[in-house]
């Protein structure tokens, strides 16, 4: 704290729309490469993409306030801000997952499938760019939870709807390695951190785990269970969703607590 007990870095403006665009463009971007990589899943996954991308475009306008100041982030290339390089990369990937989703358009799919790691990764690299403690001494290890959440929370969305038994259990490989991936991240990021006090502090962050773990666990039989597979999809999601809250909460708590 600085004299007034006034904390030295402003706390971050981000309202809920922000966390929930975060997850929105994980899961689009996760949801069009796990289309890409299997075939069959292609039409259903394009449709939660195009679905999760147009909600958190309208979360995105939002926090902008007008979509003109998108469109001026166009008007330079600038590879050092994450901010540019992410509208770049959405420039990139919503036309491609639309052509793919409303066309069927197999360039479509590929360029939105390509992109699709990225765009789930990119608001990590963001994230991990301020000047928020929690946040920056994260950057390591934020773009790959943010990512793995990505991973887990489309995987989890597509199991929702019925499928055949190849399709389910392509879509279970994918889960467990979003939420084991999504677990070991949140472990690296609580070890990178100087300070892990915003995150344990924060209750969001243990109900994500919680969340990640049972759906996890209910993953692990290989024998088909249609309401299992139905509260695994279900904790699924709502861990991966919870998880990106859960770091917005923290990097709140620490720019509070940060001394000086």
């Amino acid at each position: 704290m600085s004299y007034y007990d006034v904390p030295l870095l402003k706390k971050p403006v981000w309202k809920w729309y922000i966390p929930a665009y975060f997850v929105l463009g994980g899961v689009a971007g996760a949801s069009s490469t796990i289309g890409l990589a299997y075939r069959p899943l292609r039409r259903r996954a394009a449709r939660l993409s195009l679905v999760s991308l147009a909600c958190g475009t309208v979360c995105l306008i939002a926090d902008l306030g007008r979509p003109s100041r998108f469109a001026n982030m166009l008007r330079v290339f600038r590879p050092s801000s994450p901010m540019n390089m992410g509208s770049w990369l959405l420039a990139v990937y919503g036309p491609a997952a639309g052509a793919s989703a409303v066309l069927g358009s197999s360039l479509g799919a590929g360029i939105a499938g390509v992109a699709g790691v990225p765009l789930a990764g990119y608001t990590g690299v963001l994230v991990a760019a301020t000047a928020v403690p929690a946040w920056q001494e994260a950057s390591a290890s934020m773009p790959a939870l943010f990512t793995a959440s990505g991973v887990a929370g489309a995987a989890s969305l597509l199991a929702l709807a019925p499928c055949d038994d190849e399709t389910a259990a392509v879509l279970r490989r994918y889960g467990i390695a979003g939420k084991v991936g999504e677990l070991a991240a949140a472990a690296a990021v609580e070890h990178e951190v100087s300070d892990v006090t915003p995150y344990k502090a924060t209750p969001l962050w243990r109900v994500s785990h919680l969340l990640t773990t049972i759906s996890l666990l209910l993953s692990l039989p290989r024998r088909r269970n249609r309401s299992r597979e139905l509260i695994a999809a279900i904790t699924g999601a709502a861990g991966s969703a919870t998880v990106k809250f859960a770091v917005t909460q923290a990097g709140h708590r620490s720019t509070a607590t940060s001394g000086g």
